[in-house]
């Protein structure tokens, strides 16, 4: 397998996936990403076979938790108290729905590194 020129050293690059070029690091990126989407998904064939077509789909999944954590998020003030909750649980909860948008956030980035150096890998491969 020929090395990439590819370096993940960012703070995006996830530490469960190995570095780009080195052995085996397309199968730890492939089971980092079946953890992102749910396991029907992780399940399929084409999926597990094509790499790049798992992150694409991570990808989409983690998009879709981003906004349904930032609804969650702008409607708990409004909402909350209907359920009759504490404030100090509504507050807990507007703090874990921020925190949750940022960590998707960063796993989305982290997915976009592993996805163009599944790319590069597999250009690479192509002879292209």
């Amino acid at each position: 397998m020929a090395l990439t020129t590819y370096s993940p050293i960012s703070a995006d690059w996830p530490c469960q996936v190995k570095t780009p070029g080195s052995y085996d690091w397309e199968r730890s990126a492939a089971k980092w990403l079946r953890e992102l989407v749910p396991a029907r998904y992780a399940s399929y064939p084409i999926l597990i076979r094509h790499p790049v077509l798992l992150a694409r789909h991570a990808q989409i999944q983690v998009q879709h938790e981003v906004r349904v954590a930032r609804t969650a998020l702008q409607t708990a003030r409004a909402e909350l108290p209907a359920l009759g909750l504490p404030e100090s649980v509504i507050e807990h909860t507007i703090r874990l729905y921020a925190a949750e948008v940022m960590q998707l956030q960063h796993i989305a980035r982290s997915i976009r590194a592993v996805s163009r150096a599944l790319l590069e890998s597999s250009a690479a491969r192509a002879g292209h």
